[in-house]
């Protein structure tokens, strides 16, 4: 994990008001707290990990793995292998349109082709558009405009 995205887990832990989020891997450990109050200053803790056993940690919200954060966007197939679903690669808020005043990139019943966009995903004031993988006709927008979205969750399903 990088100092970049380090920053942006603060940014997103302090606008989303979580009390308290955990990250470990086998070179890093990260707890930052929250509180109901905007703080200047989260506090990150970096330090090398030392094996003992630990009870596990509930986290919060479900943090991407450093390996997968700059991946452009999830797709994976589904039980029914005619429908492919596309899968929110970050954590932020997912908008259908460019911009307010513009149309929605894509509709149900719509044709995408590869490298198409389908929606941006504001996280930390950038938006960042996601492209789909696969050419296809969209089935089902599985989420509202402005809303919140996790790591992995499901956004479309496309019928190649």
């Amino acid at each position: 994990m990088n100092f970049k995205q380090i920053q942006q887990l603060i940014k997103f832990v302090a606008r989303t008001g979580v009390s308290e989020v955990n990250i470990e891997n086998s070179n890093i450990k990260i707890n930052i707290k929250g509180n109901n109050k905007v703080s200047d200053q989260p506090q990150v803790i970096q330090q090398p990990i030392i094996a003992q056993p630990q009870i596990p940690v509930q986290q919060p919200v479900e943090q991407p793995k450093p390996d997968q954060i700059e991946t452009s966007d999830k797709v994976t197939e589904s039980e029914n292998s005619s429908i492919i679903t596309v899968k929110s690669p970050i954590i932020g808020t997912f908008y259908r349109k460019p911009s307010p005043d513009k149309d929605n990139f894509v509709e149900v019943g719509d044709s995408v082709s590869v490298g198409q966009a389908l929606c941006v995903i504001e996280a930390m004031k950038l938006f960042n558009e996601i492209e789909s993988e696969v050419s296809g006709k969209i089935v089902k927008v599985l989420v509202d405009d402005a809303e919140p979205v996790e790591f992995d969750q499901p956004l479309f399903l496309i019928e190649p």
